[in-house]
């Protein structure tokens, strides 16, 4: 179980990389698309490329996020319902929902996604809007979201695992939200490094 516990931290780690390197992702979207509307308004030019790498971006950050979102338990659940049982019961309720609902709906759009994406790189996909961006990078991020996902998913589980086996604190997969206080703190302490 160490090792997999070990696993389960690397592929933690990397999904918080990834997740942090992706918000960079939004800034860029947005100015990308303020960028594009004035000169839009201003000189009523455009370009595809312009709206296209916009998408691109907005694939990149829902794909590549999602597994991050997932590692910090911000997915989309029924709190309502689950917080009314036990922390061991809430635990095989999501032991379930990772090996019948999660990991096979990762696993089967990873299968179809890995040859869609091949396929796109091979041919030099362009799109075929005028002035558009060539395609694959964007298809390419459709099976490294979901193999994160999937590494995701797998660390999730690993971590549910241990807690039932008395290895893992709760605190490891439970959601992290930050109380108002310590948003304020936060903020003052980024704004002291400034």
């Amino acid at each position: 179980m160490s090792f997999l516990l070990s696993l389960s931290r690397f592929i933690d780690a990397l999904n918080e990389k990834v997740g942090n390197g992706v918000s960079w992702a939004l800034l860029i979207s947005v100015l990308i698309c303020t960028g594009n509307a004035l000169v839009r308004y201003a000189f009523h030019t455009s370009s595809n490329a312009w709206l296209e790498i916009q998408w691109y971006l907005f694939s990149a950050i829902f794909l590549l996020a999602t597994s991050y979102t997932l590692r910090r338990n911000e997915h989309v659940r029924i709190d309502v319902i689950a917080g009314r049982f036990s922390k061991r019961t809430q635990v095989w309720i999501d032991i379930f929902g990772f090996l019948v609902f999660l990991l096979p709906m990762a696993l089967i759009i990873l299968f179809y996604a890995v040859p869609y994406a091949w396929l796109s790189l091979q041919n030099q996909e362009v799109s075929s809007n005028a002035g558009g961006l060539i395609v694959w990078p964007a298809k390419i991020l459709i099976p490294a979201g979901f193999l994160l996902l999937t590494l995701q998913g797998i660390s999730e589980l690993i971590k549910r695992i241990g807690f039932l086996q008395g290895k893992v604190h709760a605190s490891e997969f439970e959601k992290h939200a930050a109380t108002p206080e310590e948003e304020i703190e936060a903020i003052k302490a980024a704004n002291n490094l400034n």
